[in-house]
């Protein structure tokens, strides 16, 4: 077998585990969340973070632990090494064990345990290629391997995922995904008034870019804090069903480059046919 066979082998056989690493998070979350069984506590940002989350960061590091214990794990309820420190490392898991923690206490239902592997594309640049995000209150499996295509599993079977394809790009409606807990207007106000849209609403940043990626929705405008480990897992997963993540200057997105983890602003985008810069047309800062 050559050596890029093996490449592919690997990280298959990684993504395979990543998976089941997801599930059983997932059921642990599912318990605590149906029994309302959890604490809630504030961060230093004032952002929640909650015993739930905590119970899900050690089954998923326990087990990718398990399945091979020379790769770093970065999570977002986790103790972060310095930047001179994360640098040398070659490959690392990303993971947020529940993103969309405000969703999780609120009962909604729109949460979703991401993880994401992180590899060194170049010194001092890294490139996701391995993504997973479990919405487990529906049972619902999104995963990507950079190269090899992104799938859906639910309880429907297995399908391949693909955003949707405009036969019009210039001037067909475009839908939204965004949050249940903001106000439409908030985002539409930064669109172009020459197209028209429609808007679909779900919890996390995770599952907001699983609805571009399976055509459910064609886009999403994050604006405010978010992390690595909220792109991360999604940009594998968007990007090998033909989208794409970028800033608000419509550039790459970069990990494990800056001392901060934090990100900027962002937009999942759909089908490339579409004029997306034309769209965006207002600055998003």
């Amino acid at each position: 077998m050559k050596r890029a066979d093996t490449d592919v082998a690997e990280l298959a056989e990684l993504l395979d585990g990543a998976c089941v690493v997801a599930r059983q998070a997932g059921a642990v979350v599912m318990d605590i969340y149906q029994n309302q069984a959890y604490e809630t506590y504030a961060k230093d940002d004032e952002s929640p973070v909650t015993s739930a989350d905590y119970a899900a960061n050690q089954v998923i590091i326990d087990g990718l632990t398990a399945l091979d214990k020379t790769i770093p794990i970065l999570s977002e309820e986790g103790s972060h090494l310095s930047l001179d420190e994360r640098q040398q490392w070659s490959r690392y898991w990303l993971i947020d064990p529940i993103d969309g923690t405000q969703e999780f206490i609120a009962g909604s239902g729109d949460f979703g345990i991401v993880i994401a592997l992180v590899e060194q594309s170049q010194p001092g640049q890294h490139l996701p290629v391995l993504g997973v995000i479990y919405w487990p209150a529906t049972a619902t499996l999104y995963c990507a391997q950079r190269g090899q295509g992104a799938v859906k599993i639910s309880a429907a079977g297995t399908e391949r995922l693909q955003v949707r394809q405009f036969s019009q790009p210039e001037q067909e409606a475009i839908t939204i995904a965004m949050s249940r807990r903001q106000p439409p207007a908030r985002v539409l106000q930064r669109m172009s008034a020459a197209r028209s849209y429609t808007t679909v609403a779900t919890g996390s940043c995770s599952l907001k870019a699983c609805l571009v990626a399976e055509g459910s929705a064609d886009c999403f405008l994050r604006v405010g804090p978010t992390g690595e480990w909220d792109t991360a897992a999604a940009e594998v997963i968007v990007g090998e069903a033909g989208g794409r993540i970028v800033d608000e200057y419509f550039q790459p997105l970069s990990y494990n480059r800056e001392t901060s983890l934090g990100n900027p602003n962002f937009i999942v985008l759909g089908d490339a046919k579409v004029p997306w810069q034309q769209v965006f047309t207002h600055h998003l800062g």
